[in-house]
């Protein structure tokens, strides 16, 4: 036996490194092109003779391999399909035609191009190649007999060649071995020395193959065993039975448990069916986990046990009132609802949502409503769930499989009618896992929630009884249908009164309890409490207050301990002990400023001198009303009119349309019709970071570009919101409570209200409503006749009277006789 090496030969070809795969001779092998400089290689071998050389990386992670990165050996090959995919990358179908070595490589326009040298060798046929090849062909099929990843008539039909290389590379290619090892069997140029390594690999895949039949034999000869042991277990019981023997199973306690857990019949029935699958199993086995699971979840959850309710309804007013100052509706509603209990025997659950900005105490709220009904309380927080199955369940062919969290708390619970809380129900999102606001219409309907079915139980489930309360911030991420299945209720922020009221019944103590102080070391004051409200907070709620009394708790508490600890040192030293260690602290406004430092807001009144160009508005947020400061500047121009703030849309809309409004009242402004011909006109809402958007701002931006045309001054201590028409109509707006709250809460007691905002002064406080002078308007004139500082009407007089005098005297001399005048 014997080879005989023809001439090698070197030609050039496109080269393209490949990863993860070895392309072997005479193979057919798909794969797809992506980078850039393989996409070239490709098309500079399709404009040839479709020839291109590929070598495997050697590390398959690197996206720009450098030459000494790719293997020496590889194949030249034809490309004899491909296909340009929609993203951009080829698919092509190659067929390697013979083996080469790399001589030398460059890089020309983006790809590699490389010098190949190739051996052809001839085999000279004889009675140990033909020995060879019968052993190869031999250990393959019993290769692709043992093996389950290859078909075996597909294969046994490749092997029939009678070239040895061929043979060797066709064995080679389809045999489970790594990227290194094929690229070994490539690197081998001679046919017989390449036939004998692949019988070799032969060898040892054979080998492994056997081991994992043992390995498989074995673990099926245990489950046998396991199964058996189950099957002799059983006769023992059943033998232990008869004698007598046998005590209570367990399964008879689940039977009894299951008799008296009250379950609905359809429930109850389930129940017993998976209990009866349970006898059935083998103790050990996976199965029998997750039927015991799901019943042990049947069991827990309450089916018939209910809170017994407390229907006073002085009780629940003297509960109520003593948790919470203020929330007057609230309160009402509640009642009400307790009222209906009384009167009603089966009542439907109500479902109710507090809406209002952080801090107003929408959470403890649902706390005191069952402390007042004398229903448990459980909350689940929705905020940032977005996966459906957190309401519904997974269904238990799931692994680890459980209920949803609605009757996770229910059980939690324990009692069919507790208060559940669904806290930041404006939070919840969406992704590919479902949409559990979709998952809560069922939930929160009350013609549905009596047959809610969880996925993991799958069993109706009654929810009649429960009295749902959710909380939101804002209403506008909440889905409309979601929206409709309940009765909001608004929750605006608190006045300086309340804040205060609401200090010195609830935080004060709080906060004191919670540093060690006693009122004998500190006691709060009403003007520190106010100093506090007005200088250091600024919040529709009250949880910053509450941190600054804390704050000032702390402090104090500290200067105590120090007093403490120096009068202890005096007596160690034998001085005599000081009469009173430490005096008690009063906290009025100038100790609030020693404690806690310079004020951080400060009193808009010092700017409250009129301005030109400059005007308040009033903005709703999620966290209450705030002030918003529009300006305008003019600047020599075309006529341009730029908006910034980060305004939206709508706010930039607005802006458009208050400028067309100012150019038709340009004569009754005093203006030229062409004033705007020759001016920029710039609107700045600061602050500049936040966005803002809405068409509430309407009225405040004319008043603020007819300001800085007129050049009157706009009074600050002012405060003004309405949407504006083209024709200066003023449209209602929303969030009229909050607005004013937060006019009041920075110093300005003046404010402009759309006529057809009268109504809803029933929802502002009294005192805001006695303190504030409150403007309604139908029109923009009435606006700017109250917003600016000057007559409207004397100033246009006045530059009118000023441009007479400036005109030049153009008829001050008449023409001579016989001369027209030109037109």
């Amino acid at each position: 036996m014997s080879s005989v090496r023809e001439k090698s030969e070197s030609r050039r070809f496109p080269m393209m490194p490949i990863r993860d795969v070895v392309i072997f001779p005479h193979m057919m092998t798909p794969f797809v092109v992506g980078r850039e400089s393989s996409v070239r290689a490709l098309e500079e071998a399709f404009m040839g003779d479709k020839k291109i050389f590929l070598a495997t990386q050697h590390d398959a992670s690197v996206n720009d391999p450098r030459p000494e990165d790719i293997y020496q050996v590889g194949t030249i090959a034809t490309i004899v399909q491909h296909v340009r995919m929609p993203d951009g990358n080829i698919k092509v179908l190659v067929e390697g035609v013979e083996r080469g070595k790399i001589i030398s490589v460059s890089d020309e326009e983006g790809y590699f191009r490389a010098v190949v040298r190739t051996y052809p060798s001839k085999t000279e046929a004889g009675p140990i190649l033909e020995s060879l090849t019968t052993r190869v062909n031999s250990l393959f099929e019993q290769y692709v007999k043992l093996s389950q990843n290859v078909n075996y008539e597909t294969m046994i039909a490749a092997i029939r060649v009678e070239d040895p290389g061929k043979l060797a590379d066709t064995v080679g290619a389809n045999l489970q071995l790594t990227i290194e090892e094929k690229q070994e069997l490539l690197e081998i140029f001679d046919p017989v020395d390449r036939l004998t390594r692949v019988a070799d690999m032969l060898d040892i895949e054979i080998e492994k193959l056997n081991v994992d039949r043992t390995i498989q034999g074995r673990v099926k000869r245990q489950m046998e065993k396991a199964q058996k042991e189950y099957y002799l277990n059983e006769k023992i019981k059943a033998i232990q039975k008869e004698l007598g023997r046998g005590e209570k199973s367990e399964y008879d306690e689940l039977r009894k448990r299951v008799e008296a857990a009250g379950m609905s019949p359809d429930a109850k029935d389930k129940a017993m069916a998976e209990l009866r699958r349970l006898e059935q199993m083998p103790p050990m086995s996976a199965e029998s986990t997750v039927s015991r699971n799901y019943l042990d979840w049947m069991l827990a959850v309450p089916w018939k046990k209910k809170s017994k309710e407390i229907r006073d309804l002085r009780f629940a007013e003297q509960v109520l009132n003593s948790d919470h100052y203020g929330l007057e509706k609230i309160k009402e509603r509640i009642l009400e609802f307790l009222a209906v209990r009384r009167l009603v025997k089966n009542p439907k659950g109500s479902i109710l949502c507090f809406v209002g900005p952080p801090g107003v105490g929408k959470t403890s709220l649902g706390m005191s409503i069952a402390k007042a009904t004398g229903r448990q309380f459980v909350r689940l927080s929705l905020g940032g769930v977005r996966d459906e199955a957190e309401i519904r369940g997974h269904r238990r062919t799931y692994i680890g499989a459980l209920p949803g969290q609605i009757l996770q708390m229910m059980k939690k619970a324990g009692a069919r009618n507790p208060v559940f809380m669904l806290d930041e129900i404006d939070k919840m999102s969406t992704d590919f896992r479902g949409d559990p606001s979709a998952a809560l219409l069922e939930v929160l309907d009350p013609e549905q929630n009596f047959m809610f079915m969880d996925h993991y139980l799958d069993v109706e489930y009654d929810l009649s009884e429960v009295f749902f309360i959710a909380t939101a911030n804002v209403l506008h991420t909440i889905p409309p249908a979601l929206q409709d299945r309940m009765e909001v209720i608004r929750l605006s922020g608190y006045t300086e009164l309340e804040k205060m009221e609401i200090a010195k019944r609830f935080l004060v103590p709080k906060q004191m309890k919670a540093t060690g102080m006693e009122e004998e070391f500190l006691q709060f004051e009403d003007e520190g409490l106010l100093a506090l409200v007005q200088s250091y907070t600024r919040e529709a709620g009250v949880r910053n207050l509450e941190r600054e009394i804390g704050n000032v708790c702390r402090k104090v508490a500290r200067l105590m301990v120090n007093a403490q600890s120096e009068a202890e040192a005096k007596i160690e030293e034998g001085a005599e002990a000081p009469k009173e260690a430490f005096a008690q602290v009063v906290v009025g406004e100038p100790k609030v400023g020693e404690l806690l430092g310079p004020a951080r807001f400060r009193d808009l009144m010092a700017d409250k001198r009129p301005e030109v160009g400059a005007a308040n508005g009033l903005a709703w947020t999620e966290v209450g009303g705030q002030l918003l400061t529009t300006e305008a500047t003019i600047m020599d121009g075309r006529g341009r009119l730029t908006t910034t703030g980060k305004l939206g849309d709508v706010m930039q809309e607005s802006a458009q349309a208050a400028m067309s409004f100012v150019r038709s009242r340009a004569s009754m402004l005093g203006l030229p019709k062409d004033f705007y011909r020759h001016l920029d006109i710039h609107i700045h809402v600061p602050e500049g970071a936040i966005p803002k958007d809405g068409p509430s701002a309407g009225i405040t931006i004319a008043t603020t570009i007819s300001s800085a045309l007129t050049k009157i001054a706009v009074r600050r201590d002012v405060a003004m919101t309405g949407e504006i028409t083209l024709r200066g109509k003023v449209l209602p707006i929303g969030g009229v409570k909050e607005k004013l709250l937060a006019a009041h809460r920075h110093g300005i007691f003046e404010a402009i209200l759309p006529r057809e905002n009268e109504k809803d002064l029933a929802d502002v406080p009294e005192n805001i409503r006695k303190e504030m002078k409150l403007h309604f308007v139908q029109s923009m004139d009435e606006v700017l006749q109250i917003a600016l500082a000057e007559d409207l009407a004397v100033h246009v007089s006045k530059a009118e009277a000023q441009q007479a005098v400036e005109a030049p005297l153009v008829d001050a001399q008449a023409p001579p006789a016989g001369e027209k005048r030109a037109h």
